[in-house]
């Protein structure tokens, strides 16, 4: 059973930044990728950002293209979501997942489930 813990939620206005982390408390396969998804209340939880964990390359929604970056630690088993010029439509609970990485990336079929974390984005 794998673990994922994330952190760096918070509060910040609109146009700035806040950095997400995700930390797996064991080796993430190469063969898997790691994820970000975002839920609002009464909507379905949403893809955000995704990497395959072997190869390093990034999966981005169209409403975050350009301003999210996805990246990812082997080392230190951690993804990162850096997010700049925030707007207050990204306010959500931030979920990062891992699993196979054809099942995360295009269908959003995870394995692995973080607790989420709340980021609010203020007008």
């Amino acid at each position: 059973q794998v673990q994922l813990t994330e952190s760096g939620g918070g509060l910040v206005q609109a146009g700035g930044s806040l950095s997400l982390s995700c930390a797996a408390s064991s080796r993430v396969l190469s063969s898997d990728a790691m994820g970000w998804f975002r839920q609002t209340p009464g909507k379905e939880r949403e893809f955000v950002a995704g990497i395959r964990w072997g190869t390093g390359r990034p999966y981005y929604a169209d409403s975050v293209k350009d301003r999210f970056t996805i990246s990812r630690s082997t080392a230190q088993n951690t993804g990162y979501l850096q997010m700049n010029n925030l707007k207050s439509e990204d306010t959500a609970v931030y979920y990062c997942a891992s699993g196979e990485a054809s099942r995360l990336l295009f269908s959003g079929i995870a394995k692995y489930w973080g607790q989420g974390t709340q980021v609010t984005v203020s007008a």
